[in-house]
Protein backbone atom coordinates (compact mmCIF):
# COMPACT_ATOMS: atom_id res chain seq x y z
CA UNK A 1 0.00 0.00 0.00
CA UNK A 2 1.40 2.91 -0.89
CA UNK A 3 1.04 6.43 0.71
CA UNK A 4 0.30 8.68 -2.28
CA UNK A 5 -3.04 7.15 -3.66
CA UNK A 6 -6.34 7.03 -3.10
CA UNK A 7 -7.01 3.48 -4.48
CA UNK A 8 -7.06 0.37 -2.65
CA UNK A 9 -3.70 -1.25 -3.90
CA UNK A 10 -3.80 -4.86 -5.64
CA UNK A 11 -1.72 -6.28 -2.26
CA UNK A 12 -4.14 -4.35 0.43
CA UNK A 13 -5.58 -7.24 2.61
CA UNK A 14 -9.07 -7.99 1.42
CA UNK A 15 -10.45 -10.61 3.64
CA UNK A 16 -8.88 -9.85 7.30
CA UNK A 17 -9.20 -7.31 9.74
CA UNK A 18 -6.17 -4.43 8.72
CA UNK A 19 -5.56 -0.67 9.53
CA UNK A 20 -4.62 1.07 6.39
CA UNK A 21 -3.48 4.51 5.85
CA UNK A 22 -4.04 6.63 2.80
CA UNK A 23 -2.51 10.00 1.90
CA UNK A 24 -3.96 11.78 -0.45
CA UNK A 25 -1.54 13.08 -3.43
CA UNK A 26 -3.31 16.11 -3.79
CA UNK A 27 -2.44 17.26 -0.31
CA UNK A 28 0.88 16.04 0.51
CA UNK A 29 0.21 17.66 4.53
CA UNK A 30 -2.96 15.73 5.13
CA UNK A 31 -2.57 13.44 7.49
CA UNK A 32 -3.39 9.63 6.05
CA UNK A 33 -6.65 8.18 6.41
CA UNK A 34 -7.39 5.01 8.74
CA UNK A 35 -9.35 2.67 7.18
CA UNK A 36 -10.30 -0.63 9.03
CA UNK A 37 -11.89 -3.62 7.54
CA UNK A 38 -13.79 -6.10 9.19
CA UNK A 39 -12.89 -10.00 8.22
CA UNK A 40 -13.73 -11.30 4.75
CA UNK A 41 -14.22 -8.93 3.19
CA UNK A 42 -14.44 -8.66 -0.55
CA UNK A 43 -13.60 -5.57 -2.76
CA UNK A 44 -13.28 -5.42 -6.58
CA UNK A 45 -10.48 -3.75 -8.30
CA UNK A 46 -11.37 -0.24 -9.27
CA UNK A 47 -12.98 1.00 -5.47
CA UNK A 48 -11.93 4.06 -4.01
CA UNK A 49 -12.08 3.21 -0.11
CA UNK A 50 -11.24 5.77 2.05
CA UNK A 51 -11.58 8.70 -0.73
CA UNK A 52 -10.51 12.17 0.96
CA UNK A 53 -13.21 14.51 1.66
CA UNK A 54 -12.54 18.09 1.30
CA UNK A 55 -14.80 19.14 4.01
CA UNK A 56 -13.78 19.96 7.34
CA UNK A 57 -14.54 17.18 9.22
CA UNK A 58 -13.07 16.16 12.40
CA UNK A 59 -12.75 12.57 12.14
CA UNK A 60 -11.66 11.11 8.85
CA UNK A 61 -11.55 7.21 10.09
CA UNK A 62 -13.45 5.19 7.86
CA UNK A 63 -14.45 2.24 9.25
CA UNK A 64 -16.53 -0.77 7.15
CA UNK A 65 -17.62 -4.28 9.13
CA UNK A 66 -17.08 -7.63 8.40
CA UNK A 67 -18.44 -9.63 5.19
CA UNK A 68 -18.58 -6.54 3.02
CA UNK A 69 -18.78 -7.07 -0.94
CA UNK A 70 -17.92 -3.91 -2.76
CA UNK A 71 -18.12 -4.04 -6.46
CA UNK A 72 -16.13 -1.80 -9.11
CA UNK A 73 -16.64 1.87 -8.94
CA UNK A 74 -17.59 1.90 -5.84
CA UNK A 75 -16.28 4.73 -3.71
CA UNK A 76 -16.56 5.05 0.14
CA UNK A 77 -15.59 8.70 1.09
CA UNK A 78 -13.03 8.96 4.31
CA UNK A 79 -14.82 9.46 7.88
CA UNK A 80 -18.26 7.03 7.88
CA UNK A 81 -18.96 4.00 10.04
CA UNK A 82 -20.67 1.04 8.04
CA UNK A 83 -21.58 -1.96 9.99
CA UNK A 84 -21.54 -5.60 9.19
CA UNK A 85 -22.48 -7.20 5.54
CA UNK A 86 -22.33 -3.86 3.26
CA UNK A 87 -23.10 -5.42 -0.34
CA UNK A 88 -22.91 -2.51 -2.93
CA UNK A 89 -23.17 -2.75 -6.56
CA UNK A 90 -21.52 -0.87 -9.41
CA UNK A 91 -20.88 3.04 -9.15
CA UNK A 92 -22.32 3.34 -6.05
CA UNK A 93 -20.98 6.48 -3.53
CA UNK A 94 -20.95 6.87 0.31
CA UNK A 95 -20.10 10.42 1.53
CA UNK A 96 -18.73 11.25 4.56
CA UNK A 97 -19.86 11.38 8.38
CA UNK A 98 -22.37 8.94 7.41
CA UNK A 99 -23.09 6.18 10.64
CA UNK A 100 -24.57 3.21 8.61
CA UNK A 101 -26.03 -0.40 10.36
CA UNK A 102 -25.66 -3.99 9.37
CA UNK A 103 -26.48 -5.55 6.63
CA UNK A 104 -27.25 -2.72 3.89
CA UNK A 105 -28.06 -3.24 -0.06
CA UNK A 106 -27.01 0.02 -1.83
CA UNK A 107 -27.31 -0.84 -5.69
CA UNK A 108 -25.93 0.37 -8.89
CA UNK A 109 -25.69 3.82 -9.25
CA UNK A 110 -26.74 4.89 -6.15
CA UNK A 111 -25.53 7.60 -3.87
CA UNK A 112 -25.97 8.10 0.14
CA UNK A 113 -24.79 12.01 0.86
CA UNK A 114 -22.61 12.92 4.18
CA UNK A 115 -23.90 13.12 7.35
CA UNK A 116 -27.04 10.35 7.12
CA UNK A 117 -27.89 7.74 10.01
CA UNK A 118 -29.14 4.41 8.48
CA UNK A 119 -30.49 1.65 10.70
CA UNK A 120 -30.13 -2.23 10.20
CA UNK A 121 -31.13 -4.06 7.03
CA UNK A 122 -31.88 -1.67 4.64
CA UNK A 123 -32.20 -1.85 0.81
CA UNK A 124 -31.29 0.93 -1.60
CA UNK A 125 -32.40 0.12 -4.93
CA UNK A 126 -30.56 1.37 -8.40
CA UNK A 127 -30.46 5.25 -8.95
CA UNK A 128 -31.54 6.58 -5.71
CA UNK A 129 -30.13 9.77 -3.92
CA UNK A 130 -30.40 10.02 -0.40
CA UNK A 131 -29.75 13.29 0.53
CA UNK A 132 -27.80 14.89 3.41
CA UNK A 133 -29.19 14.67 7.12
CA UNK A 134 -31.59 12.12 6.09
CA UNK A 135 -32.57 9.62 8.74
CA UNK A 136 -33.39 5.89 7.85
CA UNK A 137 -34.56 3.67 10.07
CA UNK A 138 -33.74 -0.26 10.26
CA UNK A 139 -36.05 -2.52 7.26
CA UNK A 140 -36.72 0.12 4.48
CA UNK A 141 -36.58 -0.28 1.29
CA UNK A 142 -35.71 2.63 -1.53
CA UNK A 143 -37.48 1.30 -5.16
CA UNK A 144 -35.02 2.56 -8.04
CA UNK A 145 -35.14 6.24 -8.73
CA UNK A 146 -36.22 7.19 -5.52
CA UNK A 147 -34.68 10.85 -4.54
CA UNK A 148 -34.93 12.86 -1.34
CA UNK A 149 -34.46 15.98 -0.90
CA UNK A 150 -33.35 18.35 2.39
CA UNK A 151 -33.41 22.29 1.27
CA UNK A 152 -36.98 23.21 1.60
CA UNK A 153 -36.08 26.85 0.29
CA UNK A 154 -33.31 26.15 -2.46
CA UNK A 155 -31.84 29.81 -2.81
CA UNK A 156 -32.30 31.41 0.57
CA UNK A 157 -29.01 32.74 2.23
CA UNK A 158 -29.76 30.45 5.38
CA UNK A 159 -30.79 27.15 3.39
CA UNK A 160 -27.34 25.63 4.41
CA UNK A 161 -28.46 25.74 7.96
CA UNK A 162 -32.27 24.60 7.91
CA UNK A 163 -30.65 21.78 5.71
CA UNK A 164 -32.58 18.50 6.63
CA UNK A 165 -34.14 15.82 5.13
CA UNK A 166 -36.73 13.45 5.83
CA UNK A 167 -37.20 10.42 8.45
CA UNK A 168 -38.11 6.97 6.94
CA UNK A 169 -39.05 5.27 9.80
CA UNK A 170 -38.72 0.90 10.53
CA UNK A 171 -39.90 -0.75 7.58
CA UNK A 172 -41.26 1.78 5.00
CA UNK A 173 -41.48 0.78 1.81
CA UNK A 174 -41.13 3.48 -0.90
CA UNK A 175 -41.62 2.79 -4.19
CA UNK A 176 -40.12 3.92 -7.72
CA UNK A 177 -39.38 7.44 -8.70
CA UNK A 178 -40.98 8.14 -5.55
CA UNK A 179 -39.67 12.18 -4.71
CA UNK A 180 -39.86 12.74 -0.67
CA UNK A 181 -39.41 16.36 0.33
CA UNK A 182 -37.45 17.89 3.55
CA UNK A 183 -38.55 17.10 7.14
CA UNK A 184 -41.28 14.68 6.57
CA UNK A 185 -41.49 11.53 8.57
CA UNK A 186 -42.91 8.71 6.66
CA UNK A 187 -44.13 6.38 9.58
CA UNK A 188 -42.99 2.86 10.23
CA UNK A 189 -44.62 0.27 7.79
CA UNK A 190 -46.01 2.91 5.45
CA UNK A 191 -46.22 2.41 1.91
CA UNK A 192 -45.28 5.03 -0.69
CA UNK A 193 -47.24 4.56 -4.22
CA UNK A 194 -44.71 5.14 -7.55
CA UNK A 195 -44.57 7.88 -8.70
CA UNK A 196 -45.75 10.21 -5.49
CA UNK A 197 -44.52 13.30 -3.99
CA UNK A 198 -44.38 13.13 -0.48
CA UNK A 199 -44.69 16.58 1.43
CA UNK A 200 -46.32 15.72 4.46
CA UNK A 201 -45.92 13.26 7.17
CA UNK A 202 -47.43 9.80 6.41
CA UNK A 203 -48.74 7.98 8.75
CA UNK A 204 -47.44 4.05 10.26
CA UNK A 205 -49.27 1.82 7.96
CA UNK A 206 -50.96 3.96 5.61
CA UNK A 207 -50.83 3.57 1.87
CA UNK A 208 -49.80 7.04 -0.24
CA UNK A 209 -50.15 7.46 -4.06
CA UNK A 210 -50.26 10.84 -6.09
CA UNK A 211 -48.70 14.32 -6.12
CA UNK A 212 -49.14 15.21 -3.26
CA UNK A 213 -49.33 11.97 -2.23
CA UNK A 214 -52.58 11.54 0.13
CA UNK A 215 -53.97 8.56 1.84
CA UNK A 216 -55.87 6.23 0.17
CA UNK A 217 -55.75 3.10 2.56
CA UNK A 218 -54.13 1.01 5.02
CA UNK A 219 -51.08 -1.94 4.43
CA UNK A 220 -53.56 -4.04 6.66
CA UNK A 221 -56.03 -3.68 3.81
CA UNK A 222 -53.87 -5.09 1.03
CA UNK A 223 -54.39 -8.47 -0.91
CA UNK A 224 -52.31 -10.23 -2.86
CA UNK A 225 -52.90 -9.20 -6.49
CA UNK A 226 -51.96 -12.59 -8.03
CA UNK A 227 -53.52 -14.50 -5.07
CA UNK A 228 -50.74 -16.22 -4.15
CA UNK A 229 -51.94 -15.66 -0.57
CA UNK A 230 -55.87 -15.50 1.38
CA UNK A 231 -56.20 -12.51 2.85
CA UNK A 232 -54.00 -9.60 3.39
CA UNK A 233 -50.70 -9.16 2.32
CA UNK A 234 -48.33 -10.37 4.63
CA UNK A 235 -46.14 -7.68 5.91
CA UNK A 236 -42.68 -6.48 7.63
CA UNK A 237 -43.25 -6.90 11.43
CA UNK A 238 -42.06 -3.64 12.18
CA UNK A 239 -42.68 -4.10 16.38
CA UNK A 240 -39.69 -7.01 16.44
Amino acid sequence: MTDTTWKLSEHAPRDGAAWIRHRDSRDPDQPGVEIHLGDGCQIDQGSLIGYPTSRPVTDHRLVIGPGARIRSGTVIYSGSTIGAGLTTGHNVVIREQNVIGDDLSIWNNSTIDYGCRIGNGVKIHTGVYVAQFTTIEDAVFLAPGVVIANDARPGCTHAGECMRGPTLKRGAQVGCNVTILPYVTIGEGALIGAGSVVVHDVPPRAVVVGNPARVIKSVDSLTCPIGRVDGPCPRIDVES
